[in-house]
């Protein structure tokens, strides 16, 4: 569906259609300058002429505002007046020769005054923001700032879930998946095909996927690739979907190694990152000057200064999201709730159990096996423990391209699972669900662990080697 501005049909002026309006104002100032010249000069052709591209620049400003801001809007009325001060210096220079240059300058600036005035006191901007999430599971990462956005008066958020593919072997697109249906009920959803990003020009684009054409397993439809998306706004920003364990930014060997989270187009094409840290911060400072300084004759302490105001570390909006949602309000099936409650009424504890992508690709087999071993384990506990299984969403896509044979068995192993009535099987678009309801985490390092430490609960890593 499309979503409607806050005043439904009534519309109201965007920020870049104000500065243009200032612009042509500073013009048609500039244009007086050489009207009172040519009238000095006895030019009173050129004059008229000057003066008659002042009315059709004032006419299409008047005719511009009033389609945005609404007949009778007051600027009008004052552009009407400029427009009569600017017909009745036409007729004056036609009629005398030698008109008084002072006057009409002094007239039409008085005029002209007006209308500046009113443009800058009484057309209010609205600033347009759009949010585009690929996976509705990801939306928390933008979620904090899309509801300050959507509350703020002045503001239109457009939350647009973006198409996006998985991919062959050889890096051709092939199915495309579009969540746009999975995301929470208060989410005002507007599909992608009905949004002009031509004609819109959004103050600001929140993005939170930063791989463009360079992830080997999935890609977002190419229109929304960040070096694309750029060419719309004023304002691209990056903020991860995910959360790094924290390093010591001192500790070359542990930046070097994540610094291909930073190395991404979308930190190279977005005009702002928002990162989880000011630590986080520093790493993404320090990888991105070097990177782009590699082969050029660029001045270092200028690129350090350009990352240094790109780059902020005010903190990701996962926590935030995390630490705001409460339990007690939480939705839960009832089918959870029948592995959670223990006879007597009580809970159990919930582990949020997480199996990766990487893990399998690594293990192969004997990560199935460590799977199952744990299954078996929670099983003989399950009057004291509810096991959450959680599988990185990305899982069926990765393995079916990459290893085919192990998705097969990987599928009976979910099937057995879920048949078996083991625990719970949770593969919804709600992690923070599973992150709030759960009393700690089990399994693969991934970007949840740090979530977790964040907010203060309890994260073991599952040893595959280890029973």
């Amino acid at each position: 569906m499309r979503m409607v501005n806050k005043q439904g049909e009534q519309k109201t002026m965007k920020k870049a259609q104000k500065e243009q309006a200032e612009k042509i104002i500073q013009l048609l100032g500039n244009v007086h300058s050489g009207i009172k010249r040519a009238v000095e000069n006895g030019q009173q052709d050129s004059a008229r002429e000057l003066l008659s591209q002042c009315q059709e620049s004032a006419i299409e400003l008047g005719e511009t505002i009033e389609a945005i801001e609404g007949e009778g809007f007051i600027t009008v009325s004052f552009l009407e007046n400029y427009c009569e001060v600017v017909y009745q210096a036409y007729t004056l220079i036609g009629q005398i020769s030698g008109a008084n240059a002072r006057r009409i300058y002094k007239n039409l600036k008085k005029a002209l005054i007006q209308v500046e005035n009113s443009v800058k006191n009484d057309i209010q901007i609205r600033t347009e923001a759009v949010f585009l999430p690929y996976k509705a599971s990801m939306w928390d990462s933008l979620e904090s700032i899309w509801k300050a956005a959507d509350e703020d008066p002045d503001c239109d958020a457009y939350v647009i879930p973006i198409p996006y593919y998985d991919k062959n072997p050889d890096g051709s697109f092939k199915e495309m998946h579009y969540e746009g249906d999975q995301y929470p009920k208060y989410v005002p959803v507007t599909w992608y095909e009905d949004y002009d990003f031509a004609e819109h020009q959004p103050d600001m684009i929140y993005i939170h996927n930063p791989y463009d054409e360079c992830n080997y397993v999935t890609s977002v439809h190419p229109f929304f690739y960040s070096k694309n998306l750029k060419q719309f706004t004023e304002k691209l920003v990056y903020i991860p979907y995910f959360i790094l364990e924290e390093i010591d930014p001192d500790d070359k060997e542990a930046v070097k190694k994540m610094a291909h989270f930073c190395t991404v187009p979308g930190v190279i094409y977005a005009d702002q990152v928002i990162v989880q840290s000011e630590s986080m911060r520093r790493i993404y400072i320090e990888v991105m000057t070097e990177f782009s300084a590699k082969g050029s004759e660029i001045n270092i302490a200028a690129n350090r200064k350009y990352w240094e105001g790109k780059i902020q570390g005010s903190g990701s909006p996962k926590v935030k999201k995390v630490m705001s949602t409460k339990k007690e309000g939480l939705e839960i099936p009832e089918e959870w709730l029948k592995v959670i409650r223990k006879e007597d009424g009580s809970w159990k504890k919930i582990i949020f159990y997480n199996t990766s992508v990487t893990a399998l690709l690594q293990h192969g087999e004997k990560m199935l096996t460590k799977i199952q071993n744990v299954f078996e384990v929670f099983a003989e506990n399950s009057n004291e423990v509810a096991l959450l299984w959680r599988p990185h969403p990305l899982i069926k896509a990765t393995i079916e391209s990459m290893r085919p044979e192990l998705w097969a068995e990987y599928e009976k192993l979910v099937q057995r699972y879920r048949e078996a009535g083991i625990g719970i099987y949770d593969d919804t678009a709600d992690m923070d669900r599973a992150v709030v309801l759960s009393d700690a985490y089990y399994g693969d390092r991934s970007s949840i662990v740090p979530l977790y430490q964040k907010i203060g609960k309890p994260a073991m890593i599952q040893m595959v080697d280890m029973p």
